[in-house]
């Protein structure tokens, strides 16, 4: 974002509003942006730069006017706001300067944890400074690891300096050690952005130590003091064998004990602070034991104990999607070997159809398997049937169709699938799911009816000869008659047109599930010819 560089107000009509304003770059050849501080009620401007060679661009109607000038000088701008049709004439000065080009120092610097330095931009008297971090003075404070820049009189310095930070690093080769002959130690005065030189000319971080001595190392950490540390190793005593076992590979969530039989110790101390002859491990880590023989010497060894690259596997909550659309499934660990429900081998796996999903992966010994029900979801098409006409005091069911799985409201914000009406009106469902949205209403009549069908609620279809069927009851002529039975996933599984036929519990052939099924009826009275719709519940028991 420019830097907007405040002018000091020469003049403005009497009486008039002030009207200052900012400019972004007072720099020869450099967009110079003008923002007028306070516009709150401004109508129209006209801006005047001043700059004759400039020719038509040397004014402005824009309220973010901009100008480029190509020699330095001082210009006096104009603006003039109109504010209700009333101008507000308002003249600044605008000084132009070449940009300050210098040398801030050494591109990258580098100071000690809690240093710090000065860096001076050239003190020009009424020049203006801005550094990277909104400061204004000629020079500032270097405290912390960052890249420094300037600007002089709006104009940036082609020169910045890099400056990082050493921590003080903290040398601690141990303490002298007795090790029994023949033993091998690895000395590690590792610590970041140092150098090393050790009092056996070798310059690596570590130093491996065979021989009786003192060892000594100075470390020389980049813009700060010298760090040294020596320690005293002598070997003596017959050599004795000892080791913590081969390097180990774990798999996520297991741990190992480390429990090296060795009668002749009398001492043991571990690279985790256990002086017992046994440590469990339960993360990465480079594992070492320092124990002590016979009140005489000591044995030393490492191993690195890690965990194999396969996590717990996480296909994630079960989900539903949109038609059309899939879902990928990963189970992606690297070199490994991958079993997919269906027998597919690869990492990933593209979930194109609704259906339970699981994979089990195995890298080396570790293994890991997970699953994932995964359902799609049509975009909604609500149906909430044809406009009813019910008969006096009769209870109806309303059952949207087209809306399943996704959330419901209806016109008195009920949230329920279903909804009774007892009387008449307009009734109307909002549904959603995460392919959208859809809506439906109907009206709902009621008028005296001449004849009136009884459904049972339950009925045991177990041949006992009683209460067998589902049909209605009814005592007057009826025609036009249609019943359908649906079970809780909307499938049609009874039909019928004679009001003497009734569902004996069965579906193609097979008793049906105990469980409640949703019936629609419709039918026209004889002596009315009205037309009579009803839903309603049949409970299938034993």
């Amino acid at each position: 974002m420019p830097v907007l560089l405040v002018c000091c107000l020469l003049s403005n009509k009497a009486g008039a509003q002030n009207t200052p304003f900012a400019v972004s770059s007072t720099c020869v050849n450099d967009t110079s942006f003008f923002l007028i501080i306070n516009p709150a009620g401004i109508d129209s401007v006209k801006w005047f730069f001043n700059d004759p060679p400039s020719g038509d661009k040397d004014s402005s109607r824009s309220m973010r006017a901009y100008h480029i000038y190509t020699s330095t000088g001082t210009y006096t701008d104009t603006l003039i706001a109109w504010r209700n049709g009333v101008p507000d004439t308002t003249i600044q000065p605008v000084t132009i300067v070449t940009p300050v080009i210098f040398d801030l120092g050494d591109q990258d610097i580098t100071l000690c944890e809690g240093g710090t330095m000065t860096l001076q931009a050239p003190i020009i008297p009424g020049a203006t400074y801005l550094w990277q971090d909104s400061s204004t003075g000629s020079s500032i404070l270097v405290d912390t690891s960052a890249t420094y820049k300037v600007k002089i009189n709006g104009c940036p310095n082609p020169d910045s300096v890099n400056v990082f930070y050493t921590p003080i690093p903290e040398i601690d080769l141990g303490k002298d050690l007795i090790l029994c002959t023949g033993e091998h130690i690895a000395l590690d005065a590792t610590a970041q952005n140092c150098t090393y030189l050790w009092s056996t000319g070798n310059t690596e971080p570590t130093q491996d130590v065979y021989t009786s001595g003192t060892y000594h190392v100075d470390v020389y950490p980049k813009g700060c003091p010298t760090v040294s540390d020596d320690i005293t190793i002598t070997f003596t005593g017959a050599p004795y064998p000892f080791s913590l076992g081969p390097d180990t590979l774990l798999c996520p969530g297991e741990t190992i004990r480390v429990a090296p039989a060795i009668p002749e110790a009398t001492k043991w101390e571990w690279s985790t602070g256990a002086t017992t002859p046994s440590v469990t491990i339960r993360n990465t880590t480079n594992l070492w034991a320092l124990v002590e023989i016979n009140n005489t010497c000591s044995v030393v060894d490492t191993i690195f104990i890690n965990y194999n690259r396969l996590k717990k596997l996480d296909l994630g909550n079960d989900t539903s999607i949109c038609k059309g659309n899939f879902l990928v499934l990963t189970a992606d660990f690297g070199n490994g070997q991958y079993l997919w429900q269906d027998g597919s081998d690869q990492a990933t796996y593209y979930v194109t159809k609704p259906g339970f999903y699981y994979v089990h992966a195995q890298i080396g010994r570790c293994e890991s398997m997970d699953s994932i029900s995964v359902k799609f979801e049509d975009t909604l098409r609500v149906n909430l049937g044809p406009d009813t006409l019910l008969c006096r005091n009769e209870v109806y069911q309303l059952r949207a169709t087209g809306a399943g799985g996704g959330t419901y409201k209806w016109q008195d914000s009920t949230s329920t699938p279903m909804y009774t009406v007892t009387r008449p009106g307009f009734y109307a469902m909002v549904a959603t799911n995460s392919c959208g949205t859809s809506v439906d209403s109907v009206e709902v009549k009621y008028h005296d009816c001449e004849c009136q069908l009884y459904f049972p609620t339950a009925f045991s279809p177990n041949g006992d000869g009683r209460n067998d069927y589902f049909r209605p009851v009814y005592r007057c002529p009826i025609y036009d008659y249609t019943l359908s039975i649906y079970n809780r996933w909307g499938e049609r599984i009874f039909y019928t047109t004679d009001p003497q036929v009734g569902w004996n519990g069965r579906v193609n052939g097979t008793l049906a599930d105990i469980a409640t099924y949703v019936w629609i009826v419709d039918y026209k009275e004889v002596i009315t010819r009205f037309a009579v719709h009803k839903t309603g519940t049949i409970t299938l028991v034993n």
